[in-house]
């Protein structure tokens, strides 16, 4: 009689085991869900957060698989997709491995701090662990080297997981930012430029990159600006301006704005203003700090997106007359 219970026994082992397998490999649903696991919420937690999201799987038998499986300590926080016809298995996999759903974000070359913010503060996407702070506090938060955020992030598109915190943005594009920052100043040309720190380099930049969106001028028009500061010249650049009034712009220049002295004004101030006036590209870093090898002083928009360059005064009057139509100062 024992014997037969044994066996009994054995059999039902067997079965379960079998039975077990079977689930494990059987498509959840027909159609495909999403969920979230929080951070810190272990095993249990993560089992019953799925199920919670309407995943129609049993907790304990998930739970089940993941420890024979070893991967009960291994499991990923984080908003998920699972396709149609995924089974525990697969499922036990992708939250393992960490496949989050994943969207992009896209930051712009030109844009300022501010842009940055609203565009990061948009997302649908993120958790907005910064929406309080302000730009002291979330730039403590990543670097104690400077003292204004402005152009410290780099413009790219960057993948997130969905949920994850906006800081996460912040934190990528600056670190972006310092590499690309860190590299090309190691291949800066050092006899054209008079720079001591890479963050003069990166106001200069981001000067360029809003003077232009023709890399093929970036050079020469660093070159300008690198020519204006050896020779103790204002640089006499209207992005400076602009970004100086703050909300004071209203999207035209007058002649009066040019004569009112800000920190940014650099036709009442000589030398580079004291930040960078907007997010900078890498071509913008690369002309900032190879600039092209030219005479030229001054340079005019053609209204095309091109620049007329000129060396002397005389030429560049004339040049200005001829595109007068195309600039906004009146």
């Amino acid at each position: 009689m024992f014997k037969k219970l044994i066996g009994l026994f054995l059999l039902f082992l067997v079965a379960a085991a079998a039975g077990f397998g079977y689930w494990a490999t059987q498509p959840i649903s027909t159609s495909a869900f999403e969920f979230t696991i929080k951070s810190g919420s272990g095993l249990r937690g993560s089992m019953q957060q799925i199920s919670n999201a309407g995943v129609p799987i049993q907790p304990v038998l998930f739970e089940v698989l993941a420890r024979l499986a070893r991967q009960q300590n291994k499991i990923k926080a984080g908003t998920y997709l699972a396709d149609a016809g995924i089974t525990p298995q697969g499922l036990l996999n992708k939250v393992v491995q960490g496949e989050f759903l994943q969207f992009s974000l896209t930051l712009i070359e030109g844009w300022t701090f501010k842009q940055m913010r609203q565009a990061i503060a948009q997302s649908p996407y993120l958790q907005h662990d910064t929406a309080n702070l302000t730009e002291q506090e979330i730039l403590a938060k990543l670097s104690t080297d400077y003292l204004k955020a402005e152009g410290l992030f780099f413009p790219d598109t960057y993948l997130l997981s969905k949920g994850s915190s906006d800081l996460d943005v912040y934190r990528q594009a600056f670190h972006q930012l310092q590499l690309h920052l860190a590299a090309a100043w190691k291949q800066r040309n050092r006899q054209a430029t008079p720079f001591r720190t890479s963050y003069e380099a990166l106001i200069l930049a981001s000067i360029v990159e809003k003077e232009t969106g023709l890399n093929s001028d970036r050079k020469m028009i660093a070159g300008v600006f690198v020519n204006r500061l050896l020779k103790g010249m204002p640089l006499q650049t209207d992005p400076t301006v602009i970004y100086g009034m703050g909300e004071q712009y209203q999207g035209t220049l007058h002649k009066s704005n040019l004569l009112k002295d800000t920190p940014y004004n650099t036709y009442t101030r000589i030398g580079l203003p004291p930040t960078p006036i907007a997010l900078v590209g890498r071509e913008s870093i690369t002309a900032a700090l190879n600039p092209a090898n030219t005479t030229a002083l001054y340079f005019v928009s053609r209204g095309d997106g091109s620049s007329q360059f000129s060396g002397n005064l005389n030429d560049h009057n004339h040049a200005v007359r001829s595109y007068l139509n195309k600039r906004q100062i009146r």
